[in-house]
């Protein structure tokens, strides 16, 4: 079977290439790779966002509404890409044969601020937003203005009535098309705004011809990285130690064979 054709760039917009699932099994290994020779760093970026995972899902026992802590769990890997982009600076570290640093990790984050990542940061914050918000309208729409007492009890409803059921399956396609849109304009985007100079619209572009161009494999991306960090969050979060560093690293690799090179 002939291997895809690469797709040739518009104007100066990078170009792109077809992945296969043999580059997912290879970046895979890589990204085990570069989790082993820096496995500290990982470590603790991972905490750091299993920390802000915790005290959010903390705050909404606080804040009597703890059955939203089912939504959030499932919008959570929405915001995974940008709270790789420390794990993205990692890796190149490890390319150029470098060995990283917390503080060199944190200084390359920090000079982020100035360029175009702080945007994607907005976009998909924002997302993350309307994900909530949508979630609190379709309650309203398909059980009412009710509250409930508890998580328990929260599922209790949407498992055991009909109108619960037509929340579950509204909310999951709502939610899956605003993960594809997520997923497809952020997948390539981060870790070429880490490792270019480029604008966030010529990012975003970029990030989704690179999914078109491989629709299936990138698919197959997308439902790992999201079973994976669900997983990953039970209990406490904990398994985002090691699951948020492995995919970081895994996804920089694929975004290296997806997206060509500067001249």
């Amino acid at each position: 079977m002939s291997e895809a054709p690469t797709q040739k760039p518009a104007a100066s917009l990078p170009g792109v290439n077809a992945l296969s699932a043999q580059d997912i099994r290879e970046c895979l290994q890589l990204g085990l790779s570069d989790f082993a020779r820096a496995p500290f760093i990982g470590i603790v970026l991972g905490a750091i966002f299993a920390a802000i995972g915790l005290v959010i899902v903390l705050s909404l026992f606080a804040s009597d509404a703890p059955w939203l802590a089912y939504p959030f769990a499932i919008g959570f890997p929405l915001v995974g890409p940008f709270a790789a982009a420390g794990i993205y600076e990692v890796s190149r570290a490890l390319e150029r044969e470098e060995t990283p640093s917390l503080s060199s990790v944190f200084s390359a984050m920090w000079a982020q601020r100035r360029r175009e990542l702080g945007w994607m940061a907005f976009v998909m914050l924002f997302v993350f937003w309307i994900w909530m918000y949508q979630i609190r309208l379709l309650i309203a729409l398909c059980l009412g203005l009710v509250s409930f007492a508890g998580l328990q009890e929260f599922l209790t409803v949407i498992l055991t009535t009909q109108e619960g059921w037509i929340f579950l399956g509204v909310g999951h396609v709502v939610g899956a098309a605003l993960a594809l849109i997520l997923f497809s304009i952020t997948v390539f985007s981060m870790p070429l705004l880490m490792d270019r100079s480029l604008d966030i619209v010529t990012a975003m572009i970029t990030s989704v011809r690179g999914v078109v161009a491989s629709p299936r494999v990138m698919l197959i991306w997308g439902v790992i990285v999201t079973l994976t960090v669900l997983i990953a969050c039970v209990p406490f979060f904990l398994g985002l130690l090691v699951v948020l560093p492995v995919l970081g690293h895994t996804t920089w690799h694929l975004y290296r064979r997806a997206v060509e090179p500067e001249s």
